[in-house]
């Protein structure tokens, strides 16, 4: 089920990803909810979104701690 929310994360993350508050309030709910490996997947996946969107690198932040 762990697996099934970082997918569906994902899948939240790009369909607000046109919205960087947005964006950034769901990778804060992310890091609530998945498990520290699943939040090193999500850096990955983040770090390719924010090539094609550059305005979404201020929301690294929340990933850093």
């Amino acid at each position: 089920m762990a697996r099934a929310m970082l997918e569906y994360t994902k899948t939240v993350l790009r369909k607000v990803s046109f919205d960087t508050t947005l964006f950034c309030k769901e990778v804060q709910k992310a890091v609530q909810r998945l498990l520290p490996y699943e939040i090193e997947e999500l850096k990955i996946y983040i770090q390719s979104l924010v090539q094609q969107n550059p305005e979404l690198n201020q929301c690294l932040i929340y990933l850093k701690a």
